[in-house]
């Protein structure tokens, strides 16, 4: 059974839930609201022929990932390529790919034939090119992205 009392109390408490339910968007940080207003986080564009991704992260996600890239390098004796074993990311066939960065913001994967990992280097016979940077922190979080949004 309500009382009167509670009656009587029903219309405050549902004043005091409208005001902090409407007060909630002025608590939000002003860069996270402008970045779902002006560009999301990942914007992930396949290619119809290869089915590999184009991704471009947003300035904000890049520094939340903390992503990181290194430069590919000659091989030794100029044969193949040479990058570090973080860039190295295998799929589900166990075929090894790496993530490049050709533009500012823009990641797209790749695939590199593996001839040799020792002492945290691959080196590859197949791959990018030497100067190419390719992703060594955050190569995980983008493979999601490619398969999970991109689809």
């Amino acid at each position: 059974m309500t009382s009167k009392r509670t009656l009587r109390r029903l219309p405050v408490a549902a004043a005091v839930c409208a005001a902090l339910l409407f007060s909630l968007p002025a608590c939000a940080q002003p860069s996270a609201m402008a970045e779902t207003a002006s560009e999301a986080a990942a914007k992930v564009e396949k290619n119809a022929t290869t089915g590999i991704a184009r991704i471009t992260l947003s300035q904000r996600a890049i520094e939340r990932l903390e992503l990181l890239t290194d430069t590919v390098k000659p091989g030794p004796g100029g044969a193949g390529v040479l990058f570090p074993y973080a860039a190295l990311l295998y799929d589900a066939q166990g075929k090894t790919w790496v993530y490049i960065n050709p533009e500012p913001r823009v990641y797209e994967r790749q695939p590199v034939t593996v001839t040799k990992i020792e002492a945290g280097a691959v080196t590859a016979s197949v791959g990018p090119a030497v100067g190419t940077p390719v992703v060594t922190v955050a190569a995980a979080e983008l493979f999601g992205a490619e398969f999970v949004t991109g689809k």
